[in-house]
């Protein structure tokens, strides 16, 4: 057994110093002393695969990053580190909990997970190995893991027993509270414009040095269409991690930060708005572009007719957000949200349907990958 710093600080020295997860109380000394030790940031998320994205968007903008969870959120955990880090190559640590482990007895619901944790690791192709528990096998297993890291740029988890970690009686923080924001209705009950008509103003009134990340489906082959931008991401799978990754950039970039949002793929990871609402990044714009519908699988119709994104986004802890539904209204809003802190939302009702013959981004994930990062890195802070 080892204390929550004998793993933080040589971690630290190889340069993770951003974590992000779902606690477990496996996890709880681990968690509480990165909470309260400022030379790390941790952000709590609503999901493991909502951390997932988060930690994408962190190592985007230059960070090392670990995402902790229990064995069992793994299975939230699958689409992203499938459809998100491997396309795009991004690197994480894992350190995932061993509950239900066999021979040891544990509740009911752990008992599938614990038998199938390491092999569904392996089915997921994650190398792994033991969390060292014990002082003498943490330096070979840091580096090993590194090592993995830099050669693949993929994940790597180190799956945590039970009692690995002694608890120091370190007590968490106490979330700071945020109130809502202001709110603003830029409606005209008019013929709504479509997605490539938004994009096309959004493109015109962008700061050069923002970034931009664009949620999967028909959202980013638009903006390709439009203009294709080393501050450009666009996202393929993770459905629902665009807000997430835009989260995880924000955090560690004084740049603007534009999310551009589905109505289906923000409905599907909806706790992120709770997630971005608490952090408050003062530098991110949150745009939920509202067809209606499942525009890439076929038209079929989504419960956003009866979702208020504007409301659930203040009571989150937005510094602002606005409804509209015409190209006139987004650029007001946009204005708004570009000269005031955040996070704004701003929730733009859309006509279904998209360009003809609509192509998709040329570049790989990874090329994507790599000129975004080194977009946020350049300190001449405006596309190359």
């Amino acid at each position: 057994m080892i204390s929550a710093d004998d793993f933080l600080e040589p971690a630290r020295d190889e340069g993770f110093d951003f974590y992000t997860g779902v606690p477990c109380s496996y996890l709880t000394p681990l968690i509480n002393r990165v909470i309260n030790d400022p030379a790390n940031r941790y952000v709590g998320a609503a999901s493991e695969g909502e951390a997932v994205g988060i930690a994408a968007g962190a190592w985007l903008a230059g960070r090392q990053t670990v995402v902790m969870c229990q064995n069992s959120g793994l299975g939230n955990a699958v689409n992203p580190l499938t459809s998100l880090n491997v396309p795009f190559q991004i690197p994480t640590l894992l350190v995932v909990t061993w509950r239900g482990q066999p021979g040891l007895a544990d509740e009911p619901q752990h008992e599938l997970m614990g038998q199938i944790t390491p092999a569904l690791l392996d089915t997921l192709r994650i190398p792994h190995m033991a969390f060292p528990a014990t002082i003498d096998k943490i330096g070979p297993a840091i580096a090993a893991m590194s090592s993995s890291l830099r050669e693949t740029r993929l994940p790597f988890a180190f799956i945590m027993e039970k009692g690995s970690v002694h608890d120091d009686g370190l007590s968490e923080t106490t979330p700071t509270t945020r109130s809502s924001g202001a709110h603003a209705d830029h409606r005209v009950s008019a013929e709504l414009s479509t997605r490539y008509a938004i994009l096309q103003r959004l493109l015109a009134a962008v700061p050069e040095s923002a970034a931009i990340v664009a949620s999967t489906g028909k959202c980013g082959r638009e903006l390709f269409t439009l203009a294709d931008r080393p501050q450009h991401l666009y996202q393929v799978g993770s459905m629902g991690c665009a807000g997430p990754m835009g989260l995880g950039v924000a955090l560690n970039t004084t740049r603007p930060v534009i999310v551009l949002d589905g109505d289906g793929a923000a409905l599907m990871k909806l706790g992120a708005f709770a997630t971005i609402g608490a952090m408050g990044p003062d530098n991110l714009v949150h745009i939920i572009l509202d067809n209606g519908i499942h525009d890439s699988t076929g038209g079929q119709p989504t419960v956003s007719p009866s979702v208020n994104f504007a409301g659930v986004a203040l009571s989150c802890g937005y510094a602002g957000a606005a409804l509209t539904d015409d190209s006139d209204g987004f650029e007001k809003a946009f204005a708004v949200a570009l000269a005031n802190p955040g996070p704004h939302l701003i929730h733009v009702r859309i006509r279904p349907g998209s360009l003809d013959n609509l192509g998709r981004p040329t570049l790989s994930p990874r090329e994507v990958a790599d000129r975004f990062k080194a977009f946020l890195a350049d300190p001449k802070g405006v596309a190359g």
